[in-house]
Parts: structure tokens; sequence; C-alpha cells
């Protein structure tokens, strides 16, 4: 068996993770050209369009820096701007750990607090009495 150098051993990419309600987004991050991929597929041919400008907003916020790293990105559940929100925010994620500096970090933030942090709000839960989480049957005996 051949033994490998340093050089040889190739690192498998480190992983981040964004959230959006229930959408669930893993990006892996590699040096590069600048290729992002959403499930293996170009993000280019991403739709809706929408969705595809939201998940493209930290790229457009870092500039130069995309042409340095390649993404891969897989997401599931939820609807797609879900889906589009979590994708941005492991894709932001990544690119703030391969800088680690802070001026990334700092137009990210004053771009969108979440596109880092998060975004806490989820759907409320139905209750009894009712079709949704706080609408309940109108009362008509006045």
């Amino acid at each position: 068996m051949p033994t490998q150098t340093k050089a040889q051993v190739k690192k498998p990419p480190k992983l981040y993770s964004g959230a959006r309600k229930t959408a669930r987004a893993t990006a892996a991050i590699s040096q590069g050209a600048g290729r992002i991929r959403i499930n293996g597929t170009p993000v280019e041919f991403w739709e809706p369009e929408p969705a595809r400008l939201h998940l493209l907003a930290p790229v457009q916020v870092v500039g130069e820096l995309r042409d340095k790293f390649d993404l891969d990105v897989s997401v599931s559940g939820g609807g797609f701007m879900g889906q589009a929100d979590a994708a941005a925010m492991a894709i932001a994620r990544a690119y703030v750990d391969q800088v680690r500096g802070s001026e990334i970090r700092e137009r990210l933030n004053a771009y969108n607090k979440y596109l880092l942090s998060g975004d806490p709000r989820q759907a409320e839960p139905k209750k009894f009495g009712g079709p949704g989480a706080r609408r309940k049957r109108q009362k008509s005996y006045r």
C-alpha cells in the first residue's frame, strides 16, 4: 500500500448549518472558482427567482470573496422561501468562518441581522374553538 504525503490527503469540507421555520440547510465550502450548487443543481437554475435572489444576498454582500470558494448546499423541509432563508444563513456562516475577520461579519449584520443569528419566529399552533391559532367563531346573539 503506497504511503500518502500531507499534500496528497484531501481534507473533507467543513459543514455549516442554517435553519428557518421547518427548513434545514447544510453548506459545504471548499477552495474553488465561485460555483454554488443547491441540492446538486447550479444556483442559476433554482426557482422561483425571488427566492434565488434572497439566497444569493450573502454572496452579493461578500463581493470578491465569491470567486475563491465553491459552495455545495443541501436544503430540505419547509417552503421555498424558508429554504432560501436557511440556505442564505448557511452560506453566510460559511463565508464568515472562512475569512475569520470581523469586516465580513459586520457587513452581513448591517445588511440583515438574521443572516448569521437566525429568525426566531415560528408558526403558532392551532387552538380549539376556531380554524386557526387566534381566530375564533363569531358570536351573533346581540
